[in-house]
């Protein structure tokens, strides 16, 4: 019965992963390039600390769809092991998939702990709210993390799984291998970031509430109102994301030790899945935009089809030959 389930399993995943999993990939690309385009095309975002650290986050999300749900989709989905073959390109996935998951994540807590601060009734903490600094920041915090997830590529190699007899890659320092299980995959990665988000997204919220009593200029209270919406809506998407992969990554650390075979073929197969899930994560920020914030929507319509179809046709009037007179 365990074998036939297992069996069961190994057949359904891969199909999921492939017919969810590029639906997927195609979503989360154009709607990230679309982010970047309202985001940099217009002044108010671009003056805008909270939607600066937005538009790292979906710049991130964009390299990390290709370097980490596109590979995943390959391996796990399609089933070609060529991309396990190279060891060099089994540490840099890693440590690249690393990368691009803890700043994205940095980001979206950057950007609520910033609306926190632009909506305090205390004028002090204006100050933190510029441009300038935001990127300060987050080139601080990129360089940090680029330097602390080295461990990434020294310790993952090339392993022979006990399961498949197929080399794999793997963690191959016992101690490293508990860390990444429990502090990294755990703590750093899901409940960390979600209770920041969580916390500083609903006092945003509950700032933003009174925030029509102030003596502010309109257009900075309208801007105030519309990117803490962006936020906080992306905070309670984000839960339902992180949270399956929070229990089995949870309980994989508890009692994998204690699985026997079958188990852990059903196990990983559970994993898998919840990563897939996981990667929801970078897909959903721009359509999450475009539903609540009205100005979003405008500047998308504006850039799509006035900007854009204004170049296009001067190219086009510029390309015309015009006959000559004799």
């Amino acid at each position: 019965m365990c074998d036939s389930t297992a069996a069961l399993l190994s057949m359904i995943a891969p199909l999921v992963t492939i017919y969810l999993g590029f639906p997927m990939l195609f979503l989360g690309f154009v709607g990230n390039l679309l982010t970047l385009l309202v985001f940099l095309s217009l002044e108010t975002f671009r003056q805008s600390s909270c939607a600066f650290y937005l538009t790292m986050a979906s710049f991130i999300n964009t390299f990390h769809l290709f370097t980490g749900l596109l590979t995943f989709i390959v391996i796990n989905g399609i089933g070609d092991s060529w991309l396990n073959a190279s060891l060099i390109y089994c540490k840099f996935r890693q440590y690249f998939t690393q990368v691009c998951i803890m700043t994205s994540m940095s980001c979206m807590c950057l950007a609520t702990i910033d609306q926190f601060l632009a909506t305090q009734s205390n004028v002090r903490w204006y100050r933190f709210n510029n441009v300038k600094l935001a990127r300060y920041i987050f080139l601080g915090l990129l360089l940090c993390l680029v330097f602390l997830l080295v461990p990434y590529l020294i310790f993952y190699n090339h392993i022979i799984s006990a399961s498949t007899g197929k080399v794999v890659c793997a963690i191959t320092n016992a101690i490293f291998s508990k860390y990444n299980d429990f502090a990294q995959s755990l703590f750093v990665l899901i409940i960390i970031p979600m209770f920041i988000m969580t916390v500083f997204g609903l006092l945003a919220y509950r700032n933003v509430q009174n925030i029509s009593y102030r003596t502010i200029p309109l257009v900075r209270r309208e801007l105030e109102k519309q990117l803490t919406s962006m936020v906080l809506v992306q905070v309670f998407y984000n839960v339902p994301v992180m949270t399956p992969m929070l229990i089995a990554t949870f309980y994989n650390g508890v009692a994998g030790s204690t699985l026997n075979a079958c188990d852990r073929i059903k196990m990983g197969i559970t994993i898998n899945l919840c990563i897939l899930w996981y990667y929801l994560f970078a897909v959903g920020a721009f359509y999450i935009y475009i539903s609540v914030s009205k100005r979003f929507r405008q500047q998308l319509i504006y850039v799509l089809f006035n900007m854009l179809w204004e170049q296009f046709r001067r190219r086009f009037k510029h390309n015309l030959v015009e006959p000559q007179k004799q």
